[in-house]
């Protein structure tokens, strides 16, 4: 089946980049499937209920290393160790080649990102 957003996201990319993003899309999908998407600022955003002003995750795979970013990603749990800060609210899960992108990894953050979304959007006064 056909990912219109997907599929224009991956046309604006150097072509060897094109199966990170792809990947890291499959694995933000099944993670959780209810996520709306939309490319903004160059990434691939992804949102609950459409709401992109506090959007969840979001794929940069424009250069090495691909990333993963989480709009609040220094609230997340962070058991592997592996969330790298970005802003002040903002951290990125960096993968240097497709051969390291974790699906499980990505899933795991990803899940508790969503399902603790309007949670950290109280905790921080923008709910």
């Amino acid at each position: 089946m056909s990912d219109p957003v997907l599929d224009a996201y991956v046309a604006g990319l150097d072509a060897e980049f094109a199966p990170a993003a792809t990947a890291l899309d499959a694995a933000v999908m099944q993670a959780w499937p209810e996520l709306v998407k939309k490319i903004s600022y160059g990434m691939l955003m992804y949102a609950l209920s459409g709401d992109f002003r506090h959007w969840v995750c979001a794929i940069d795979a424009h250069k090495k290393p691909f990333r993963l970013r989480f709009l609040y990603g220094t609230l997340l749990e962070d058991p592997a160790r592996r969330l790298r800060s970005g802003t002040s609210h903002l951290s990125n899960l960096d993968f240097p080649s497709l051969e390291d992108i974790d699906v499980m990894l990505v899933a795991s953050y990803v899940r508790e990102a969503a399902s603790r979304h309007d949670e950290f959007k109280a905790q921080l006064g923008e709910a």
